[in-house]
């Protein structure tokens, strides 16, 4: 579809192409974020079909919208650094937090939550916007959602990862109607959204002041917590809390295991590797408009943290941060931290970062300009990789079958929760990992 006017874009638009990531940052009393058939979250309701320039400039899948490099142009003019897999920055560094107990309550190197906390601490922000868990109950609460904490202990609160759909529409309402300065953490679409949804509206522009990204290889519907429960024999209407990376600091840091806690008090868990759908490349539950994305490090974020997935560092249970820090005043904050021994960091430049998400940034990169080749309905968006053919057969069959199985995985996980039958699932999810796995690395590895 070409471009047309931006005037004439609408979220439907957006919804059809599959380019929705659910950010909520579109969202409002004519267009509520609820939950699809897949377990996604998307605006719904008549306003889902009001087109305007000003969606056209905020969704962060829009042809209209800015992209990184102008975002971070703007936002880090300064910056003596720069790289096109990492975007502009002040240092980069490898490391973990030494004060208190971040690193051991994080699933990395407890970067995020310091930072999170030390901001607070210092005044520097009134409030940070981030993800925690939530009980869930018969009405169908989510397990996860964005939550405003005002303390450092509620900032504790949101520690570990979450491979779970949430949107930031119930923030933003607060960011408008509560004055304050607030920072943001999010996964690098979201935090593309704050920046195009500041540059819309003065008032969230004032008040969002630190935008803290997470390096994302791909966001997960809701479904991927059924497929736990469906492998762990756990009924999901029991399952009351979800762990994606339970933390071992005796075993190697790569080595997940997926644990569920449920309503009588009992537990169960299951390292990733014994998962049907359990090696995260082949992208079981993947969203689509995550195969149009080409940022992995949040290269608009004014501080961005990811694992540090080379030895020895990957082998280290207790977790290792990188970070690419791009703003002035969290680089004097984090340099001063280092100084006082509160933080374990030691500077690396860009090509370590780079080797920590070499997969990512391939399929970000070379597989972005190969899927860019497709034929598709709805729009395309613009990209800063250009379209290319030029890979090897092996290549393209893995970018392939990749889609092929996050297309199925929502299909055949829907099928199952409609006849009650998890095995179609599961048995097609094996299958199709064998599948990958002699694919992608040459051997018949089961799960």
């Amino acid at each position: 579809m070409p471009l047309g006017d931006p005037r004439e874009l609408a979220p439907r638009d957006i919804i059809a192409s599959g380019l929705c990531i659910g950010c909520g940052a579109c969202a409002g009393p004519a267009r509520p974020m609820e939950w699809d058939s897949f377990g996604q979250r998307q605006p719904r309701g008549p306003g889902t079909a009001a087109a305007s320039a000003a969606f056209a400039r905020t969704c962060p899948f829009s042809p209209h919208a800015q992209n990184e490099d102008a975002v971070a142009a703007t936002r880090f003019p300064h910056a003596p650094l720069g790289d096109s897999r990492i975007g502009r920055f002040e240092k980069a560094y490898v490391g973990h937090v030494e004060e208190g107990s971040y690193r051991a309550d994080g699933s990395s190197g407890g970067m995020v939550s310091w930072v999170a906390a030390e901001l607070l601490a210092t005044g520097a922000i009134d409030g940070v916007a981030h993800v925690v868990p939530t009980l869930p109950d018969a009405s169908g609460a989510p397990f996860f959602r964005y939550r405003i904490s005002r303390s450092v202990d509620e900032v504790a609160e949101g520690a570990q990862s979450r491979y779970y759909p949430v949107d930031l529409a119930e923030v933003l309402a607060e960011i408008r109607s509560t004055p304050g300065r607030y920072a943001v953490v999010g996964v690098p679409c979201f935090i593309k959204a704050m920046h195009l949804v500041c540059a819309e509206d003065p008032v969230v522009a004032e008040r969002v002041t630190h935008l803290l990204g997470l390096f994302c290889g791909h966001m997960k519907s809701a479904r991927f917590v059924d497929s736990f429960a469906w492998q762990l024999d756990a009924p999901m209407d029991q399952v009351r809390a979800v762990d994606y990376r339970r933390k071992d600091p005796h075993r190697p840091a790569n080595w997940y295991t997926a644990h569920l806690s449920l309503s009588d008090g009992s537990a169960r868990w299951r390292d990733w590797w014994h998962l049907a759908d359990g090696d995260w490349g082949a992208g079981f539950f993947q969203y689509s408009a995550c195969n149009f994305c080409d940022d992995v490090v949040a290269e608009t974020a004014d501080i961005a943290f990811g694992d540090a997935w080379v030895e020895p560092y990957s082998s280290d249970g207790r977790g290792t941060n990188v970070v690419i820090v791009r703003s002035p005043e969290l680089n004097q904050m984090v340099t001063q931290a280092i100084a006082e021994k509160r933080l374990s960091l030691r500077p690396v430049d860009a090509d370590f970062i780079a080797d920590t998400q070499a997969a990512g940034l391939r399929h970000r990169r070379e597989g972005l300009a190969y899927r860019l080749t497709w034929r598709r309905r709805g729009i395309t968006p613009g990209k800063r990789v250009a379209a290319s053919r030029n890979l090897p057969l092996k290549r393209k069959l893995i970018y392939r079958l990749r889609a092929a199985i996050s297309y199925g995985s929502h299909r055949l996980a829907w099928i199952a929760r409609r006849t009650g039958r998890p095995r179609l699932y599961v048995g097609w999810a094996r299958l199709s990992l064998r599948l990958y796995r002699r694919l992608a690395y040459g051997r018949r590895s089961g799960a």
